[in-house]
């Protein structure tokens, strides 16, 4: 038997990520869980809807939720996406706010704080991209934000770089309540593949495309299939909601629709361990961002009201 099936002593909780859009909750996650689970982008508002990711520390399963940035919505899609990031900490055992140390305490930070009081929710502070900042400025943000009455304790890290990371997973582990765990040992995120694919393809139209047009398309795994040689075959569809939008996405010559295809195939031959036949083709569907089916395909709940 293993240490932990002879200790009865094991832990089992979900953990809450939040912050303002950009603060870098997506690339803490891929490293709190030691793989890429959530795509990251040097964009705003990449994250749409709630990921979910498990690490295993010492006796305890963490169970991470990373929620979408949150911010002030204007429009339809961005309240499924801030109403989706406070349901994700609604009923996690502890939540944990993500600060960009870089720029403070934003209006949007202050809205989140103004959130947590509403709802008599404690949380812990990550001061993140602590490389990019001098020691005084993140002791004056640290104490700043101490004084909020609110916070447990402030944990100074580097996403990107993963300094501090493993001295937050052991702090949290040993906050999880005790209990059985609700999930494989192997196991790493909860979202299917084809959802996975989705996304990292989504990843690539972000890192590719300009300005506005990314926030305009999502994708969707049409089909999957499994070949006899081992190779799988993935079909998807990048909806945009504008037909002037279909010739930039797939560039001169469908030169930059292949370039995003490469891109997406060789990333998901690393994670699957084997070949990848990707096959992608662009849809105009205007009113995408007023679908309810768009919006469960991504995770969220349709919002009524804009």
């Amino acid at each position: 038997m293993t240490e932990k099936e002879t200790n009865t002593a094991t832990r089992c909780g979900y953990v809450a990520l939040v912050g303002a859009p950009n603060a870098g909750k997506s690339t803490l996650l891929n490293q709190l869980v030691g793989a890429k689970i959530a795509i990251v982008t040097p964009k705003v508002q990449t994250t749409r809807a709630r990921v979910t990711a498990i690490a295993i520390e010492d006796q305890s399963q963490i169970i991470f939720v990373d929620t979408p940035g949150i911010f002030k919505p204007t429009r339809r899609l961005e309240k499924a996406m801030v109403d989706a990031a406070w349901s994700g900490a609604e009923d996690a055992d502890r939540i944990v706010l993500i600060v960009d140390a870089a720029k403070g305490i934003t209006a949007d930070v202050e809205r989140i704080i103004t959130g947590l009081k509403k709802y008599n929710r404690r949380a812990h502070v990550i001061l993140n991209k602590i490389d990019i900042l001098k020691r005084d400025s993140l002791l004056g943000l640290a104490k700043d934000l101490s004084e909020r009455g609110i916070f447990d304790e402030i944990f100074m890290l580097s996403a990107l770089k993963g300094d501090g990371v493993a001295e937050l997973r052991a702090a949290l582990a040993k906050e999880m309540p005790e209990g059985p765990w609700l999930y494989p040992e192997d196991q790493l995120a909860l979202a299917p593949m084809r959802q996975l694919a989705a996304e990292i393809t989504r990843e690539k139209l972000f890192l590719r495309m300009n300005q506005e047009l990314p926030y305009s398309l999502t994708v969707e795994t049409e089909s999957w299939e499994e070949r006899d040689d081992g190779s799988v075959k993935i079909q998807q569809v990048i909806y945009v909601s504008r037909t002037n939008y279909k010739p930039m996405v797939l560039g001169k010559g469908g030169q930059t629709i292949k370039k995003i295809g490469a891109m997406a195939r060789e990333e998901l031959e690393e994670i699957l361990g084997h070949r990848v036949h990707l096959f992608l083709f662009v849809k105009v569907r205007e009113k995408w961002l007023d679908d309810p089916e768009r919006y469960r395909e991504m995770g969220l709940d349709f919002p009524k009201d804009n």
